[in-house]
């Protein structure tokens, strides 16, 4: 009985071995920049608008891509201020002091998964900027103390954070509850918004994100490898803040000068806070209490700041968040061009068309989910996505009259299934980390086969 265990452990390991060859070489071989994947889905999007779209010509095509390109541009730095905002809250003392403290009553790989899954999940539910920051920088805290894989524990941070396009920071959920927001497609065509109520906090999303959880936890603690196989943590690994700009106050500048006590001052912060707390008092009072992408940015800005006490400390972190964002700032014109284009030409009213022929109002919801499975791998961010699948899953759900907060969640929720595979957002966790990527997303594939089960059964039954 014993050795038929081994050899049964010993095809898993052989098996799961294979699955992270396989991802080596997609992501090494195969899959270019995600910048230049999307210049190359924008050349075959131009290619099927000119053959298949019924308005399409060149002046209409060019006219539709630079309108896409620019219309976009608000919505990116919303998308932008989120991560930024998240990670000034991840890069405040207290907030590392705490992940610190958490990191020191871990002992075991069970405890580590059992501490890692729910406070990453939790953080990125909240925001998805701060759920990856506190997932790397968790992670590194750990395993400086604990004999654990420390890709295996990367990978389950990243898994944790897979849930965040279920959550507050949703782009597509946010988008749609917002206002005159250039991606809410949703009050475009119907002149109503989407409330929070009926994506985010529906039980058809709520309930297999926390279900991924604590799922995830399970297996993952069952995943760890044997003592023999642990890669465990190198100190000499590339730390999360390398080449980060020193103090400038540390650079000669005179510390008792009228600008550098004004920097250390905390009543600008008080400022702030006082004009945002004010207006959110204000405006919930009088409106009630709802959501949209510029109060959550908001919320966190004012979090931020709070947490770090002074100006010149937030501007600081802010500054090290914008390292994170070139790829964002590359990647967002690029995809509204695209939703321009399709949406000009008429070619999204021609897919729309065909899903309508081949859908009903209770399947279309999961053809939403299927496709986005595949478009993330193209497009990894939720926002670019939804600009490119909006603008025909929801012509179809209309005409359909099928569920269009479920359709478009089916968006959002293969988002997170599919991150699993596309190394666009465990970039940054990794740099954080100090990890190869190929390492991580071994593991994170299991993590794409659970979500996916999970989510697809959950849009499917779940009311």
């Amino acid at each position: 009985m014993e050795k038929r265990d081994n050899d049964s452990a010993r095809k898993d390991r052989t098996l799961h071995q294979g699955v992270v060859a396989s991802l080596v070489y997609v992501f090494e071989q195969v899959m270019p920049d995600p910048f230049v994947l999307s210049i190359g889905l924008t050349m075959v999007v131009c290619l099927l608008a000119l053959a298949f779209g019924p308005h399409a010509s060149l002046p209409v095509l060019l006219a539709s891509w630079y309108g896409g390109t620019f219309n976009i541009l608000g919505f990116a730095l919303q998308m932008i201020l989120i991560l930024a905002t998240g990670y000034a809250i991840a890069d405040a003392p207290i907030v590392q002091r705490g992940l610190r403290a958490m990191a020191a009553r871990v002992q075991t790989p069970a405890r580590a998964a059992l501490v890692v899954f729910p406070i990453v999940a939790v953080a990125a539910w909240l925001n998805w900027g701060l759920g990856l920051i506190v997932g790397a920088l968790l992670s590194r805290e750990i395993a400086r103390r604990v004999k654990v894989d420390f890709a295996w524990l990367v990978a389950g941070s990243y898994s944790a954070w897979s849930v965040c396009n279920s959550g507050l920071s949703s782009s597509i959920a946010l988008s749609q509850a917002s206002h005159g927001n250039a991606l809410n497609l949703v009050e475009k065509a119907t002149g109503q918004v989407i409330p929070l109520s009926e994506t985010v906090f529906a039980p058809f999303v709520f309930i297999p994100t926390v279900l991924v959880v604590v799922v995830m936890t399970a297996i993952f603690i069952w995943m760890h490898p044997k003592p023999e196989h642990v890669v465990a943590f190198n100190e000499t690994l590339p730390e999360a803040n390398a080449g980060a700009e020193a103090d400038p106050h540390a650079r000669g500048a005179a510390l008792s000068s009228l600008a550098a006590r004004a920097e250390r001052s905390i009543l600008g912060t008080l400022f702030l806070l006082a004009l945002g707390v004010g207006y959110l008092a204000m405006t919930w009072h009088s409106k009630g209490f709802e959501l949209d992408i510029n109060t959550t940015i908001l919320i966190f800005l004012l979090v931020g700041l709070a947490l770090q006490r002074t100006p010149i400390a937030y501007a600081d972190a802010i500054r090290r968040a914008a390292r994170q964002t070139g790829s964002m700032l590359l990647q967002y014109p690029v995809y509204g061009g695209i939703m321009g284009i399709m949406t000009g030409t008429g070619l999204a009213s021609a897919i729309a068309k065909t899903f309508v022929a081949i859908a009903t109002p209770v399947t279309l919801p999961v053809w939403s989910f299927l496709s986005s499975l595949i478009i993330t791998l193209l497009i990894p961010s939720a926002g670019g996505h939804w600009a490119v699948q909006g603008p025909f899953v929801l012509p179809a759900a209309l005409s359909l009259h099928a569920s269009v907060p479920r359709t478009a969640m089916g968006v959002a929720m293969a988002e997170n299934v599919s991150n699993m595979l596309q190394p666009f957002w465990a970039v940054p966790v990794v740099a954080i980390a100090g990890i190869r990527i190929q390492r991580v997303m071994g593991y994170t594939a299991i993590t794409f086969v659970v979500s996916l089960v999970i989510y697809a059964s959950a849009l499917w039954l779940v009311p």
